[in-house]
């Protein structure tokens, strides 16, 4: 099943565990994922020779910006206006509604971001969030922010005069360079997505190439890096016992314009048809599930 936008995702050193690619597999959905030459006969066994694209260059010791950068740059060249990059991390995405962290379908959940986003003139890119960050009686009730940082499953805007371009911290410097343009990021908490922790030392990725266990000094290399390029906007700080980028979000104060092209009077509400697919054994979950279908 194909979404309205293409789907990347950015892999290294994982094809024995490939758990984005796996989720998507199992929803049916098409997706590209991204790796170098010398992992390509890999991968192809591990997720299908189908699903793999190879990359024109390998080794470059710079992350992963080369990568995603070629996924921008071959949905522009299929006559796409976005484009989705998902980290090869990434094992769920769950619908939140009133502090419940609901499994849901990949392919509903990714239109309807699509769907909001297109409302939109001025939106640069949309992102789940992780569903951990989203916490039951407060940021659960804000259906998305606008204007801080996006990671690791992001809608991207083609024609946009931004590319990847850092080899630490490269997500908050795209977000950055968007917001320095005015236009807007989205990062939704009414969907997220379960991610493994950079922390949890995973093996491949940035993990294996970059951050070397994730070492103090990878840390305080990290962030300074942020602070050289965008100093207006960015600091190092010492945030739970180590060094980390703070970035003041608040600066970044435009708003949404809508589409012309859309009368906002006439638009109806897509509940693109959620279902129950599990027999429910929690009580209070049965109740929820009676108040909201």
């Amino acid at each position: 099943m194909k979404t309205h936008y293409p789907i990347y995702i950015v892999s290294k050193g994982r094809h024995e565990n490939p758990m984005t690619a796996n989720m998507f597999k199992q929803e049916n959905l098409d997706f590209k994922i991204v790796v170098e030459p010398q992992e390509y006969d890999l991968y192809c066994e591990s997720v299908g020779k189908e699903y793999v694209l190879e990359l024109p260059f390998a080794n470059l010791g710079v992350g992963s910006f080369p990568a995603r950068n070629f996924c921008w740059e071959d949905s522009i060249k299929n006559g796409f206006d976005r484009h989705w990059v998902f980290d090869d991390n990434i094992s769920k995405i769950r619908r939140i509604n009133k502090g419940r962290k609901i499994s849901c379908n990949a392919k509903k959940a990714i239109e309807t971001l699509e769907e909001f986003t297109d409302r939109y003139s001025n939106v640069g890119i949309t992102a789940f969030n992780y569903t951990n960050f989203v916490v039951a009686g407060s940021s659960d009730k804000k259906p998305f922010y606008i204007n801080t940082h996006c990671y690791s499953a992001m809608l991207m805007k083609n024609d946009m005069d931004c590319r990847w371009r850092m080899k630490y911290n490269e997500d908050v410097d795209l977000c950055l360079q968007v917001l320095n343009k005015r236009l807007c990021t989205l990062n939704f908490n009414a969907f997220t997505v379960d991610k493994t922790s950079t922390t949890a030392k995973m093996k491949g990725g940035n993990q294996t190439e970059l951050y070397k266990g994730n070492a103090y000094e990878m840390k305080v290399l990290k962030a300074r890096s942020l602070e050289k390029i965008w100093p207006k906007y960015c600091s190092t700080i010492i945030r739970f016992k180590r060094p980390h980028h703070w970035v003041n979000w608040a600066k970044f104060k435009h708003g949404l314009i809508h589409r012309k092209n859309i009368d906002f009077n006439k638009l109806k509400t897509n509940k693109f048809k959620l279902k129950q697919i599990d027999k429910i054994k929690s009580k209070s979950l049965k109740k929820f599930f009676k108040e909201t279908k």
